[in-house]
């Protein structure tokens, strides 16, 4: 018997990816700046963005009903609070997300039946290099990323709640891209000095940003790779979504650094996706594994996979701690 509800789920799912290129069309021809900017009409919209006026009109009416703008007959086309969001001068924008799913991990995604048959990278089957040597080697795409990063770090704020700062005198924020968490962590906590440890083609951005928001005596950048070494003796230690890039090996050789560097009364913090228990309601911890392998070979764990590696390093899981976007805090002490 033919089963309609089936079948609209199918198309549901099929033409998902239709509904995010419209928001990267959207981004790319920069509509909320000019909406914001008093371009309100197709016509008005197509001479700012050098379009035709049938095709904005009709991408526009997608993006109405997907709420990204609204339109009054007043006023004509209005910015919703999606729309706020990719906005170029929004503090919190997301349009450099948007971006990066809509160009590089787009392509990427065309790769997944390759990816799932050898394991191995979708973003290397797709552009013939790792994401990693991408963002080193292609001018503006590390600082693509990073703003990228940026835009999906809502859950940074329950940290403070989550975890307690107040008997911390020095944290370290290990392959901390560029600084976005660290810089809540000090900005919550005066009396906390911080060091942000990356790759030398990463700690610019960070002192960039960290000395606007924080000021440059509240904080070192360190150049390193944390397969070598990490800083020693800070009370805390924090690994935001980095584990999630390596294999159990090299996780494992990660988090050794960190406890060979970390005191006995020491923390480490680690913000992860936890892949739940199958029938559990979450479904982005389950998203972002796969994607996980198309964008760089990584994975995701369950909290016994993180609890194994952390094992294998010395080091305990003390306490797990839900946060937003099902993005969880796992607190870490030395075994």
């Amino acid at each position: 018997m033919y089963d309609g509800h089936a079948a609209r789920r199918v198309v549901d799912i099929i033409t998902g990816s239709w509904q995010s290129q419209a928001l990267y069309a959207a981004v790319a021809l920069e509509l909320p700046d000019h909406i914001a900017a008093g371009h309100r009409t197709d016509a008005a919209l197509a001479a700012a963005t050098g379009s035709v006026p049938d095709g904005i009109t009709r991408l526009m009416r997608l993006l109405l009903a997907m709420d990204v703008f609204g339109r009054s007959p007043e006023h004509g086309y209005e910015l919703t609070p999606v729309g706020e969001l990719l906005r170029t001068d929004s503090e919190q924008s997301m349009r450099y997300m948007v971006q990066l799913y809509g160009e590089e991990f787009r392509t990427a995604w065309g790769e997944v039946v390759s990816a799932v048959r050898t394991g191995s990278s979708a973003f290397e089957h797709a552009l013939g290099t790792s994401l990693h040597a991408h963002l080193a080697n292609v001018p503006g795409a590390g600082a693509k990323f990073q703003r990228a990063m940026n835009a999906g770090n809502v859950f940074f704020s329950d940290v403070l709640d989550a975890f307690d700062f107040s008997r911390c005198h020095t944290v370290v924020d290990v392959a901390g891209g560029s600084g976005q968490l660290l810089s809540v962590v000090l900005r919550a906590h005066p009396h906390l000095r911080g060091v942000l440890f990356d790759l030398p083609h990463v700690t610019p951005v960070a002192r960039a940003h960290l000395d606007s928001c924080v000021g440059r005596d509240r904080y070192d950048a360190v150049d390193g790779d944390i397969f070598a070494s990490v800083p020693e003796g800070a009370d805390a230690y924090l690994l935001s979504r980095i584990l999630q890039d390596w294999d159990d090996d090299q996780s494992v050789t990660l988090l050794s650094n960190i406890r060979k560097a970390l005191p006995d009364t020491g923390r480490l913090l680690v913000l992860e996706r936890v892949i739940p228990e199958e029938g559990a309601p979450e479904l982005l911890p389950l998203l972002y594994d796969l994607h996980l392998l198309m964008a760089a070979g990584g994975r995701g764990r369950s909290l016994d996979g993180y609890r194994d590696v952390l094992t294998a390093a010395g080091l305990s899981l003390e306490s797990v701690q839900p946060l937003a976007l099902e993005t969880t805090l796992l607190v870490a002490a030395p075994a």
